[in-house]
């Protein structure tokens, strides 16, 4: 690894309305990881279309999404902002990384399992090969690093397999062309924070979607500051008073849910949270809550609209972020062709 300059990529679907769960678990950690590294926060628009996507709905999210990226404090200056389709060096890495993984590996991974459902014949391939893609992705920048959840990890397994393979297939080719004992780094992960995994206002047990049919299980990063505090006073809890610590939460899974966000609103912790609030009612406890929430989501929500009521301002940003980008993937994808044996324009 300590051949590789440190770089954080990561990458978020333009698909459904973003949510507080994106926000606490991906974006909010995005802003914060910008003051320490070299980042690259890709809108992942070619995972998006694995399921079928209405075009004019696509482009809209893709947008919004972007929108989300700026308003929350990503700076497209200092880090590299663009949708994933306009670097097209994904999809061809990613071609010749399905001629390295293997099919057992994609066999094991449960995600696919998950949203393919019972149905799975009638599933796209892209569906299937979404891991691979992922690979891709990461590697393209010859990523050191990738901030995941627990629904990613083993995709982000599948790509330091993948990364291992081709340095030890290649291993002669990558010497001879001057990149030393391996090519791609192990991609190491950045596991989250104690809000790294929001679960549904409705449902402690359930992880915050934007695909559960009811809006109320979830704060959407458009709400205004009526529907935030609407939606906090009706999460659901249990008639216990709070505890004082945070082992207290065990079997309690919506009062550790509405703690843990609480926490990582404040950029605080469960403990420190419950020193404060130990022993109160959910009346109260929300009602503080719901303070906090708008405070912190409000501006973010307002800022939001107005950047989508500008698209060419956010294509601009876009299209600027996939040029830069594309000068990182070009040379990478450029390098492998040359290691894998391809014959191409201007090499010799």
């Amino acid at each position: 690894m300590a051949a590789f300059k440190e770089l954080v990529f990561s990458g978020v679907q333009p698909t459904g309305n973003l949510h507080l769960g994106n926000y606490l678990g991906a974006i909010k950690r995005f802003v914060e990881m910008q003051e320490r590294a070299d980042c690259l926060y890709c809108v992942v628009d070619l995972h998006a279309i694995t399921l079928w996507q209405n075009p004019a709905e696509l482009r809209t999210q893709i947008r919004e999404v972007t929108a989300a990226f700026i308003a929350a404090g990503i700076d497209p200056k200092r880090s590299i902002v663009f949708n994933q389709s306009q670097v097209p060096q994904h999809a061809e890495l990613a071609w010749i990384f399905n001629c390295v993984a293997r099919l057992g590996w994609l066999n094991r991974m449960t995600q696919f399992k998950d949203k393919a459902g019972k149905d799975r014949e009638n599933a796209s391939v892209g569906l299937y090969d979404y891991p691979v893609l992922m690979a891709a992705d990461i590697l393209a920048y010859r990523a050191t690093h990738v901030p995941v959840g627990e629904d990613q990890k083993q995709h982000l397994e599948l790509t330091r397999d993948i990364a291992q393979k081709f340095n030890n297939d290649f291993a002669a080719s990558i010497s001879a062309h001057g990149h030393g004992e391996g090519f791609f780094p192990i991609t190491e992960p950045l596991i989250g924070g104690p809000a790294a995994r929001v679960m549904s206002l409705r449902d402690g047990t359930k992880k915050m979607s934007k695909s559960d049919p009811s809006d109320y299980s979830r704060i959407n990063l458009t709400d205004d500051a009526d529907a935030i505090a609407q939606k906090v006073r009706k999460a659901k809890t249990d008639p216990e008073a709070l505890p004082s610590e945070a082992a207290g939460l065990a079997g309690r899974p919506e009062a550790d849910n509405l703690v843990g966000i609480f926490a990582a609103l404040k950029g605080s912790t469960r403990d420190a949270v419950l020193t404060e609030y130990g022993g109160a009612q959910f009346s109260a406890f929300k009602g503080a809550l719901v303070e906090l929430a708008v405070e912190s989501l409000a501006p973010l929500s307002a800022e939001m609209k107005r950047l989508v009521a500008d698209p060419a301002h956010i294509d601009a940003i876009l299209a600027d972020g996939a040029e830069r980008a594309a000068a990182i993937a070009a040379p990478t994808l450029d390098a492998v062709k040359d290691i894998v044996g391809f014959v191409r324009r201007g090499a010799r």
